[in-house]
């Protein structure tokens, strides 16, 4: 017999800095029996409750027909370096791909990384995530989590001139981010993989956006999917 679907879990963007974290989170935690890491080329790892299925992402919706999940965690972006129909290309045509299998997977909940500059959609990429945003809304999933953070700070596979600034020019930024900049601060990718489970685990209905200060709060949640009140406050979100 299967796994019920409640305890199957549904990722996207496992081979980046914050998916891969979640995904080692993920196989650690209670949390879920069942993993299912949708990626382009094989991950390269072995574990229990991990199935990685290989697909082409602009057949996303017709290559994962048949899976069932409770709960789908998004991850895709586009590198820095990608061009403007590239980015756009991942950023809509992938993740509202992934957003509309994964609601074809019956999945109540879904948790999406975003950016900080969304927001206020002051930049390419921040216009291209806000409208992302949008877009997941209007599909209607019972619980929609968009985590919002400043620059991603970790060691990734391959680091590029663009990573290496962020190490060093991040702890000087955060120290002068404050009240309203504060949202801009950077902060780990751990942390905000973190975060994302922590969002599965808060069982909270409706649509919610975290900010730096409430993806900390988030990320310290060690209740098991669904324990956590709902009316509870959570600092940062919107």
């Amino acid at each position: 017999m299967g796994d019920p679907p409640d305890t199957i879990a549904l990722l996207a963007g496992a081979s980046g800095l914050t998916g891969g974290a979640l995904l080692a989170q993920l196989l650690e935690a209670p949390d879920f029996a069942r993993v299912y890491a949708v990626t382009r080329r094989p991950l390269g790892r072995e574990h229990p409750r991990l199935a990685n299925r290989i697909a082409q992402f602009d057949r996303l919706e017709e290559q994962l027909k048949g899976v069932v999940c409770h709960t789908a965690f998004c991850c895709l972006g586009a590198s820095a370096a990608a061009t403007s129909g590239d980015a756009r290309a991942v950023e809509l045509g992938y993740v509202l791909a992934f957003a509309r299998a994964a609601r074809a997977s019956r999945a109540e909940r879904f948790v999406f990384l975003s950016c900080a500059s969304a927001a206020a959609a002051s930049t390419d990429a921040g216009r291209l995530k806000q409208e992302s945003e949008r877009s997941l809304e209007a599909l209607g999933f019972a619980s929609l989590d968009i985590l919002q953070p400043g620059p991603l700070v970790g060691l990734r596979r391959e680091m590029r001139g663009s990573d290496l600034a962020t190490l060093v020019t991040v702890p000087f930024i955060n120290l002068t981010s404050f009240g309203a900049r504060e949202p801009r601060r950077g902060i780990s990718a751990r942390t905000v993989a973190a975060a994302m489970l922590g969002a599965a685990r808060s069982g909270r209905r409706g649509v919610y956006r975290y900010t730096y200060s409430g993806i900390r709060v988030l990320a310290r949640s060690k209740h098991r999917a669904g324990s956590v009140r709902a009316d509870v406050t959570v600092p940062g979100s919107r």
